[in-house]
This record gives structure tokens, C-alpha cells and sequence, in this order.
């Protein structure tokens, strides 16, 4: 199992990315996928998940009505939409599959 995330940048407060993972040596959709994030100095924490085979979504707070995680089985990659961006956003994004982890993007938002 191998997952790569891309995708993060540098960004002004209210703006967006979106950020992409690709997996290899596995089906995407055929597991429960998800999104962790870890600021500088605090734990790593959850954002968001999408559920295998019915892709059924949930959010973290600090993410309902501006992230949105999606899949695309074609490309066997996960990806999360980030609007309305803040800069307590501002961390390394992680995409995650049962044990497996990405090397991560970081997420800047910032004027």
C-alpha cells in the first residue's frame, strides 16, 4: 500500500485548494479513506472520511460546509476540497488507509 498526496500550496485567507491522493497496491474505493491534518505543535486530527463502496462522507467540524471529500475510482485517488480557506487551516494534510499513511502537503493560508 502506498499513498501520495500533492496538492498543497501557499494561499490567501478565503481561498482554495485541492488537495489530491493517489494510491497504489489497493482499490480506493474498496476501503473507508480519510483525511487527517496536524498544525504545528499539535496533534494530528481527523477532517474528513469517505466510506467504501457507498461513499458516504463525514466531516470535523472546523470542515463541514467548506471541505468536501471525494473519490475517483478511475484514477484510484482521493481527493479534498478545501474553500473558504483560514489560517488556522494552515497544517500538513495527511491521507490515510487503515494503518497507511501519505508522506502529507502542506497547507499554508496566509496573507
Amino acid at each position: 500500500v502506498q499513498l501520495v498526496e500533492s496538492g498543497g500550496g501557499l494561499v490567501q485567507p478565503g481561498g482554495s485548494l485541492r488537495l489530491s491522493c493517489t494510491g497504489s497496491g489497493f482499490t480506493i474505493s474498496a476501503y473507508d479513506m480519510a483525511w487527517f491534518r496536524q498544525a504545528p505543535g499539535k496533534n494530528r486530527e481527523w477532517v474528513a472520511s469517505i466510506g467504501k463502496f457507498t461513499g458516504l462522507t463525514a466531516y470535523a467540524d472546523s470542515a463541514k460546509g467548506r471541505f468536501t471529500v471525494s473519490r475517483d475510482g478511475a484514477k484510484n485517488a482521493l481527493y479534498l476540497k478545501m474553500n473558504n480557506l483560514k489560517p488556522e487551516d494552515t497544517a500538513v494534510y495527511y491521507c490515510k488507509v487503515l494503518d497507511s499513511w501519505g508522506q502529507g502537503t502542506q497547507v499554508t493560508v496566509s496573507s
